[in-house]
């Protein structure tokens, strides 16, 4: 992410080009006030301004001004500011003005600010196509998510019945409607119904319409699911839980491809694709009488399994990360995991699947809007045995790297199919590291060294890297 880099104060500015060059950050110009025109065209890639208050707040504001109207509204600013405050800006600056780093600021504060120059830019990105956003719900490497994957391209431009299994929350309905886009129905509607939503007495209206004065109520005509479906996809939702007498009117439609409004006896042709779902065994069902054999039979011509989220671990890290995109790119905010917390949450076992996830991840976001969540931070559920100061730097790290995507089991290290900031990575695995020490040595340094087996001199000047407070306490 280039950064422009302009401040008055050649001192400051060195120490931040140098700061900028540790953690990779590409620094497009490191110049004074009113002399970035010089060094910036129309050809260069700015993607944020790093920007120095000056000692005249009116300057300041007049450069944030220049900066606006020169590079748009869409390039975000970070003002290193200890007078001017967000709530003073003018509205048409604050818009651009992400956010504003104090005086004296830390190696802590940078990096967020740039994580929030990053979540600006991508919630001003148009979203990807159709297309990518559908397969990026389908996100994992595990066995199971890519045998789903291979299914789908299988059977989608086919005509086939499809059936889905898997327990409720594992994204049945995301597999749905990827069948749907990768159909030659794609330019059709697709049309879901939750069969175990609508009361039995009302499900029948629901899917084939009425005529007006049919039951009580009925004040005027209306389609029902299959004619608002027609020519396109029709997804039955929790189909187990479908009344044994819908179950019968179904299976007509199905064989004979005609159906009739409720209260009238003219009889309408159909021409959708039926996908099911359910989280039931049907088998089991059809054993106890609660669910008709001829009509699984064809529903299941084409059956499709979504695994639980507790068999695929190894996608939780890509999962969150999706998750949290999603968010931005909706503008309802950000959040970071640290190694540590992702660690835990692998560890947990996800009755709710990535419904479950997806809560947890709103749920932080609305905590610790843009900030970095470390295990301590996680509810008390989700922590897991809370032993990870046990586990070496060396094991995490192959651990975390492994469930972030590598088709190997877990404690093979393999590399993220989308890549990785290695040293981004390493460096928040550090600063965890660091402070647990620091916080389990309750502040002594010395402890804490010990603790990390390197010296003590080392570890302040890590501190220092990190802007840690040293606390001066006899060892």
């Amino acid at each position: 992410m280039p950064v422009l880099l302009i401040d008055d104060d050649a001192s400051r500015r060195q120490h931040l080009v140098q700061l900028l060059e540790f953690i990779d950050v590409e620094v497009s110009a490191g110049i004074e006030y009113g002399r970035w025109t010089e060094v910036i065209s129309e050809d260069s890639l700015v993607e944020s301004v790093l920007l120095g208050e000056s000692d005249d707040d009116d300057v300041t504001l007049q450069e944030i001004e220049a900066l606006k109207v020169s590079l748009g509204e869409q390039v975000p600013i970070l003002l290193i500011s200890k007078k001017i405050r967000k709530e003073d800006l003018p509205p048409k600056l604050a818009a651009v003005v992400v956010t504003l780093i104090e005086k004296p600021f830390k190696f802590r504060q940078v990096t967020h600010a740039l994580h929030l120059a990053e979540v600006f830019n991508d919630s001003h990105q148009k979203v990807g196509s159709v297309a990518q956003m559908l397969f990026r719900s389908l996100v994992g490497n595990s066995r199971g998510i890519r045998s789903v994957r291979k299914l789908i391209e299988q059977v989608a431009d086919s005509e086939a019945n499809v059936l889905i299994l898997g327990e409720s929350g594992t994204g049945k309905e995301v597999v749905a409607r990827n069948l749907h886009y990768y159909s030659s129905r794609r330019d059709k509607p697709f049309v879901p119904v939750n069969c175990g939503a609508i009361p039995a007495e009302l499900l029948e209206s629901e899917l084939f319409g009425h005529e007006k004065g049919a039951f009580t109520g009925a004040i005027s005509a209306r389609q029902g699911r299959f004619e608002l479906a027609e020519g396109g996809t029709l997804f039955l939702d929790e189909i187990g839980d479908m009344p044994l007498n819908m179950q019968v009117k179904l299976l007509r439609v199905i064989q004979e491809r005609i159906y009739e409004r409720v209260g009238s006896n003219k009889s309408n042709k159909t021409n959708v694709r039926i996908i099911a779902a359910t989280h039931r065994h049907l088998e089991e069902e059809i054993h106890q009488g609660r669910f008709r054999e001829d009509l699984y039979y064809r529903l299941n011509v084409f059956p499709i399994e979504m695994p639980p989220l507790r068999e695929r671990v190894e996608d939780l890290p890509l999962l969150t990360n999706e998750l949290i995109t999603r968010m931005e790119h909706e503008q309802r905010g950000s959040v970071r995991l640290t190694p540590t917390a992702t660690a835990a949450l692998c560890q947990y076992p996800w009755p709710g699947n990535v419904r479950e996830l997806s809560n947890l991840i709103e749920r932080l976001v609305i905590m610790y809007p843009y900030g970095v969540v470390d295990v301590r931070e996680l509810p008390e559920k989700f922590r897991g045995t809370g032993n990870y100061e046990e586990i070496p730097i060396a094991d995490l790290e192959q651990e975390l790297d492994s469930a972030s995507g590598g088709e190997a089991p877990v404690g093979v290290a393999r590399l993220p199919t989308d890549g990785l900031d290695l040293k981004e990575h390493l460096n928040n695995l550090e600063y965890t590291l660091i402070k647990q020490a620091l916080d389990e040595a309750n502040g002594v340094v010395a402890h804490a060294a010990k603790r990390l087996q390197m010296r003590r001199t080392t570890l302040v000047e890590k501190m220092r890297k990190f802007g840690l407070q040293r606390q001066e306490q006899a060892s």
